[in-house]
């Protein structure tokens, strides 16, 4: 039996993911800070506090065929923006190559890391492919691309097989961050109009079961060693289209608003949530051709299926 080592394991992916790897008849451990009664328990947990770049995973990593790296820092409330970068580079790119040698000298044989189509860039004209440069622009996506840079450094001098994967927004009912809020606001119990009736972007969006499926195809997939992944749902949407599909999904009604968008800005900047507001309205399109055509993969769930599952 292929036993797996997960990090991040009750976040809105990794809980997920799990019960899926257990359905595919994988063994599955994981780190965690603090020991949970969420998990199957089947899963054997690794209570170890704050990930950081001390601690020691001989152990944990004994008899581990894969490692799936979700952890990681994704929000600091901090206006220094020295310790900023610091604090996701402790995290993100340190603690992350501390696991990564560890997993390599143990001798486990694959390491598969979430990291962010933000390694890409923030906005696009066109879509985003693996062979473009890339072009992080705030200190997590910085070090999210550090971070890769030193797992391939790892796998070069190692036998450590490496597979990076950039995806964009993931969604699904317990999602967080921009579409955890519209999906917060779209089920609200009293109808709330919405000021996002001109938003004419294109947005790549990654549904988390198509995510899911994907990640457990590269656990042996032998072509995906060493490689680095884009991946979205094939469909891509404006802001505005995307509520759209999520009232009809819900089948709930709103008004949205026609406000343009230098206003929303505007505003965003004066509560300090321009980068925010900056991903909302922006477009940002992934072409995942690698993904389908080298591995053959294809997105198992359509929008509407996601969040009917899970609603």
């Amino acid at each position: 039996m292929v036993k797996i080592l997960i990090t991040g394991a009750t976040g809105f992916v990794g809980n997920s993911l799990i019960k899926e790897l257990l359905k595919s008849g994988f063994q599955v451990s994981a780190v965690l800070r603090k020991k949970v009664n969420t998990l199957p328990e089947l899963v054997k947990q690794y209570p170890v506090g704050n990930f950081d770049k001390d601690i020691d995973f001989s152990k944990i990593l004994s008899g581990v065929d894969c490692v799936i790296h979700l952890a990681g820092k994704a929000h600091v409330i901090d206006k220094n923006k020295a310790l900023v970068s610091n604090e996701f580079r402790q995290i993100n790119t340190i603690a992350t190559l501390n696991l990564a040698t560890q997993t390599a000298k143990i001798g486990v044989k694959r390491f598969i890391f979430i990291s962010s189509i933000r390694v890409n860039g923030n906005k696009n004209n066109k879509p985003f492919i693996e062979q473009d440069r890339p072009n992080p622009q705030e200190p997590y996506a910085i070090s999210k691309y550090e971070a890769e840079q030193g797992l391939f450094k790892i796998s070069q001098e190692t036998e450590l097989e490496v597979v990076i994967i950039r995806p964009p927004l993931v969604y699904g009912v317990k999602a967080t961050g921009n579409y955890g809020r519209l999906l917060k606001w779209v089920n609200a119990k009293h109808p709330i109009p919405l000021p996002f009736g001109l938003v004419n972007n294109t947005r790549s969006l990654l549904a988390l079961d198509n995510l899911i499926d994907f990640i457990i195809l590269c656990i042996n997939h032998k072509k995906a060693v060493n490689e680095v992944f884009l991946l979205s749902d094939g469909c891509d949407l404006s802001t505005t289209e995307l509520l759209k599909d999520m009232l009809k999904i819900y089948n709930k009604k709103t008004l949205l608003l026609p406000v343009p968008i230098s206003w929303m800005v505007f505003f965003a900047k004066l509560i300090g949530r321009e980068a925010d507001a900056i991903r909302l309205f922006s477009s940002l399109q992934v072409d995942s051709s690698k993904a389908r055509n080298l591995l053959g993969w294809k997105p198992i769930v359509t929008m509407k299926d996601q969040l009917k599952s899970q609603s």
